[in-house]
């Protein structure tokens, strides 16, 4: 187990992704529909351009809920082993929980969870 196991591993992934791409050029018939470049929008047929430029809100919206909700994760293993850890993983925990309310507060004094 060392660095040739993972050269192993990567040549074994870009083989793999290589033969599925390939095995799919090979098995399926190419067909060109020009109804298959048009943009889908939940089944409503789209008026006007549809390349349109979105707030950049919507965009931070959804980044910090998602960087609130991956950290928020790495609490449920604390919280399975809370009691065999002790005191000292409390007290992390509520560091942790410190620094992500201050990253709370600063997004909210910077205006980013504000919805237009």
């Amino acid at each position: 187990m060392g660095p040739a196991s993972l050269l192993v591993l990567i040549l074994a992934a870009v083989a793999f992704a290589t033969a599925a791409i390939l095995l799919s050029k090979l098995v399926l018939k190419a067909s060109h529909n020009p109804v298959k470049g048009e943009t889908y929008e939940c089944g409503v047929p789209t008026i006007g351009k549809s390349w349109i430029q979105f707030n950049v809100g919507y965009y931070l919206f959804a980044l910090i809920f998602l960087i609130f909700d991956v950290e928020l994760i790495f609490l449920y293993p604390w919280a399975v082993t809370v009691q065999k850890l002790g005191m000292f993983a409390f007290y992390e925990a509520l560091i942790f929980l410190f620094i992500l309310f201050m990253g709370f507060l600063y997004a909210h004094k910077k205006g980013a969870l504000k919805w237009m």
